[in-house]
């Protein structure tokens, strides 16, 4: 059970509809925002902002009521040019809605009220003066007949150069072959970004037209590649600064190698440190030596293949099935059937 006690103001009060009062539309601080507003003396020119000031009415709460007012007719704005060049906003609050048009003629009986501040000189218009002499249109000859770059700071801008198609020649099937297959040259190649394929395949080129040979070319490349096991982050880019500039080709006079067989020369940082193995392999091996050792690690842990004493029958360091018979011994040797 909830009563109600009413004792009438005896002065400085203002009467407000239920209908306002219990908008269903209006949150509390529209509501208090309007009623504020309402209960202002007759000829106060308070804002909307400075009235949410004083009622404690944040800024995000006086955006939200401001635009739940104006939604509802309760507040309208207009904005209109006063004397000295001075924009005023113009703001009309009342205790009913009012419709634009019904909000527009109540505005047109109001007055402009312009503020005490003088008006910038910026915006008050000034009187004009006729300038001296004749009005004549502007030089439309071109250029000046003095050379620019001596008085000023900002010399014209060259000319942009166009690229020689002479120098940059186009990429051959050869070169494109080539630049193709280099991710299976080494395993720092694999990952060559496709779109730099054009642009390697016209470097190779230029190798190629230089008298270069293909394999002269990979050969070049895999002495750049590190050796010391660094990885290469970007072979396109590596590849780009190795094949940059173009040697002279080698000639006969010059070098007693052919160009067909480049490999013959000086061998790569790579195949400098190793050594070919003494001991007995089907084909020639290499191996990287700790010290001046001539036998790889497999010969070394491996056993001979005759450890022991010879047999009376065998026949040591001689060809297989050299004078030997089915049995493995000499004929000589052979007992009769």
């Amino acid at each position: 059970m909830i009563y109600r006690h009413h004792i009438a103001p005896p002065r400085a009060f203002t009467q407000f509809s239920h209908d306002l009062i219990r908008h269903p539309r209006l949150s509390s601080d529209a509501v208090r925002l309007l009623t504020w507003q309402l209960s202002l003396p007759d000829g106060a020119r308070e804002p909307l902002s400075r009235t949410a000031e004083r009622a404690r009415i944040g800024a995000c709460a006086f955006t939200r009521a401001k635009r739940q007012l104006k939604e509802e007719g309760f507040v309208h704005e207009r904005r209109l040019q006063g004397p000295g060049g001075h924009w005023i906003t113009q703001q009309l609050v009342s205790n009913v809605p009012l419709s634009a048009a019904e909000a527009a003629k109540i505005l047109a009986r109001m007055p402009v009220h312009v503020p005490d501040a003088p008006a910038s000189p910026q915006l008050t218009p000034s009187a004009r003066v006729p300038a001296a002499g004749a009005p004549t249109p502007p030089p439309t000859d071109g250029h000046p007949r003095k050379d620019p770059r001596e008085n000023t700071s900002h010399p014209p801008a060259e000319p942009e150069r166009q690229p020689d198609s002479t120098t940059e020649p186009k990429p051959t099937e050869a070169a494109r072959t080539l630049v193709a297959a280099l991710p299976h040259l080494s395993p720092d190649l694999r990952r060559i970004p496709r779109g730099m394929h054009d642009e390697l395949a016209r470097l190779v080129s230029r190798w190629l037209a230089a008298g270069h040979a293909p394999t002269a070319v990979r050969t070049h490349i895999l002495r750049g590649l590190p050796d010391d096991g660094t990885p290469v982050h970007r072979p396109g880019g590596l590849l780009r600064h190795l094949l940059r500039d173009v040697p002279p080709a080698p000639t006969s006079t010059s070098s007693s190698l052919p160009a067909e067989h480049p490999a013959l020369g000086r061998p790569s940082s790579r195949l400098s440190t190793l050594r070919e193995c003494e001991g007995d392999h089907v084909q020639a091996t290499l191996f990287r030596p700790t010290g001046d050792e001539t036998l790889c690690r497999r010969c070394l842990t491996s056993p001979p293949p005759h450890t022991g004493p010879l047999d009376s029958g065998a026949v040591a360091h001689q060809p297989k099935g050299a004078g030997l018979s089915r049995a493995g011994r000499p004929p000589q040797e052979q007992r009769p059937t």
